[in-house]
């Protein structure tokens, strides 16, 4: 429990075998419920959560792949099942510093805000983020903001927490599978008028492997413009500053 909020903790996993117990090991005793989601691993990922010597862990199991984002959701409807008020996210690939998890959770938990990320490009520790990973996502935090009008720094970070009430009112069975759903879940988010903040958090970068290439920022800007195009209408009831629209249509004008 954090101040009285019972909270969860999301692991989607693929192939993490090897990594998937350093990650659980991490997790504070002040969570409630972790949700480890295999998402149809074929290196016995699911055989080392099994072994784990935690009672709060739960696995649920994919009988195929379907991506990060649907792992997520997966884990997303298994802590609101159990009646959680906050649900974190936290990679399996242990590249999400244990520490950081309070400062992601605390804003959530005290009703400050529905939606936290964290955001590398804050912390002291920056520079440790590899330096194509920086670039490539400013560029995509800049197309994020202007179809979301959201002031937000580091949109590809999966450190988050979200509130129960937000979960509940976003339409999780249409959140993009893959790599990209940070950015479609913003886009949700400032459609329904969802407030989010952003906290820093200490990027780590060490033996793991990275399922991140560089074409998927090409793919990230599409699943933008996608968002920004299917949430227009129910966008428009909410205070989405005039300019982002009017930027979002010269970059449609422009593309057509």
């Amino acid at each position: 429990m954090w101040q009285s909020a019972k909270v969860a903790v999301v692991v989607p996993c693929f192939r993490e075998a090897r990594l998937i117990e350093r990650t659980l090991s991490g997790i504070p005793d002040f969570v409630d419920l972790i949700v480890v989601v295999d998402d149809d691993s074929d290196d016995g990922t699911a055989e080392v959560v099994r072994a784990a010597a935690d009672a709060r862990v739960q696995l649920v199991i994919h009988d195929e792949n379907r991506g990060v984002g649907a792992a997520i959701v997966s884990g997303y409807r298994a802590a609101l099942q159990a009646r959680c008020d906050v649900l974190a996210v936290m990679a399996g690939d242990a590249q999400m510093a244990p520490e950081d998890l309070a400062s992601v959770v605390a804003p959530v938990a005290l009703g400050h805000a529905s939606y936290v990320k964290g955001n590398r490009f804050r912390h002291t520790r920056r520079s440790e983020m590899p330096l194509a990973r920086r670039f490539a996502g400013r560029i995509l935090a800049l197309a994020t903001r202007i179809a979301t009008g959201l002031s937000v720094d580091d949109c590809q970070c999966g450190y988050t927490a979200i509130s129960r009430a937000a979960a509940l009112r976003l339409p999780l069975g249409d959140l993009w599978p893959r790599f990209g759903y940070p950015n479609d879940l913003l886009g949700m988010m400032a459609a329904r008028g969802l407030d989010v903040l952003e906290v820093p958090v200490r990027p780590v970068y060490a033996d793991e492997q990275s399922g991140v290439r560089a074409w998927h920022a090409f793919s990230i800007l599409g699943l933008i413009v996608r968002r920004y195009l299917r949430e227009r209408t129910l966008r428009g009831r909410h205070a989405l500053p005039s300019s982002a629209d009017g930027a979002i249509d010269d970059l449609l004008s422009e593309a057509e």
